[in-house]
């Protein structure tokens, strides 16, 4: 692959050219990499809810397009830019959506991830380096989405968005381990942290809450309560340790009173992953009362308030919020590949469909109308 470096690279990418509109396979130039940046061969991608959301772009979303859409992905770094000292052509990558400097006061932090250089922004279509984007067709600039965007058979990424991890690893699947599953997994090991013998709740089963779920499975977790308004979701749940299912539908009271009778007083620990407030209100107050924490994943409206007496935080109820799960993209992604690889973590039953590149709009689809949790996308054949 090094023959390639110094030179723009002409490949295969799924433009968005605007919301709501079908992907289109394009040629595209990717230029080289830049100070402190990588260039990476995707090989495998994955759709997460949040490029549907930006590809939707219709509840306020920044709206820059065209862009390149994309950011769970196992890949092969191709050639390195100046500056980039511990990766090297052919290792194997995971591209992360959020970012590792290693020299800001959150990443030498032992207790945050939230990197001040190159913390998720949303709006940005262009590399920190020089604001210019590395994407281009017949000289004009396709935008970047995430610092990733992995829909494309090449990519340029900040050093800091990668991590490095085991080459046995299968890129097939490992790939989905750069963004919504780690996220749920690492809310609950990370920040709920619940006990051996605990009782826990996950609000939403989608994606996210099934990780969270997943999380409680592996710390020993006696009772997993989902909690979902789709009844549908609690047999597909099953296979990731929940034991219980309450639809807040079927009840004319609110669910965390329903959660505190079927546990004498409350859970011991709840994992909110909707983004809806009253979902988060309710996660918070279904805890027990003494020792009860509640973790809050989901992403709400800007404009949402979350209101609760506050007698339940005098009354020893915790509340934590969190972002990818508490983990540093370089420093601790690759012990969660190694949890896949130790066969403590069960990726597989999260992949439930399988594409080619040139049928990306199918993976669309698929999440459109709510069907599986994780689509892979293959880059060749």
């Amino acid at each position: 692959m090094s023959s390639t470096a110094g030179q723009v690279i002409r490949c295969k990418a799924a433009v968005a050219w605007e919301a709501g509109k079908p992907l289109v396979i394009e040629e595209v130039e990717v230029a080289p990499p830049q100070k402190k940046e990588i260039r990476l061969k995707i090989l495998y991608t994955s759709l997460c809810h949040t490029d549907l959301c930006f590809w939707e772009a219709n509840k306020g979303q920044n709206t820059v397009f065209p862009r390149i859409l994309g950011h769970e992905a196992g890949a092969i770094v191709e050639s390195i830019g100046e500056g980039v000292t511990d990766l090297a052509p052919g290792d194997h990558v995971l591209p992360v959506f959020t970012g590792e400097c290693k020299e800001c006061a959150h990443c030498k932090s032992e207790v945050s991830n939230m990197c001040s250089l190159l913390r998720i922004n949303t709006d940005r279509g262009v590399m920190i380096h020089d604001e210019k984007s590395r994407f281009s067709i017949k000289g004009k600039p396709i935008y970047h989405f995430l610092g990733t965007s992995t829909f494309s058979e090449y990519t340029v990424v900040h050093v800091g968005c990668v991590a490095k991890i085991n080459p046995l690893a299968p890129l097939e699947k490992v790939c989905v381990l750069s963004c919504g599953i780690s996220t749920g997994l690492g809310a609950t090991l990370n920040v709920a942290k619940p006990e051996k013998g605990s009782t826990v709740a996950v609000f939403g089963l989608g994606a996210v809450g099934l990780a969270a779920a997943e999380g409680a499975r592996i710390a020993g977790a006696s009772r997993i309560i989902g909690v979902d308004r789709t009844a549908s979701r609690f047999l597909p749940a099953k296979k990731f340790g929940v034991t219980e299912f309450v639809n807040p539908k079927d009840y004319d009271k609110p669910v965390q009173d329903v959660l505190a009778e079927m546990t004498n007083g409350g859970v011991d620990r709840s994992i909110e992953c909707t983004g809806n407030v009253d979902a988060m209100i309710s996660a918070f107050e279904c805890v027990h009362d003494g020792w009860g924490v509640a973790v809050l994943v989901g992403v709400p409206n800007k404009d949402a308030v979350f209101k609760t007496p506050p007698i339940n935080f005098l009354n020893e109820r915790t509340l934590k919020g969190t972002f990818f799960g508490n983990y540093k993209p370089r420093s601790d992604i690759p012990s969660v590949v190694e949890k896949y690889m130790n066969k403590e973590l069960e990726v597989e039953k999260f992949l439930t469909h399988e594409v080619s590149f040139s049928e990306i709009n199918k993976a669309f689809d698929y999440m459109l109308k709510g069907e599986g949790i994780r689509c892979i996308i293959r880059m060749e054949g």
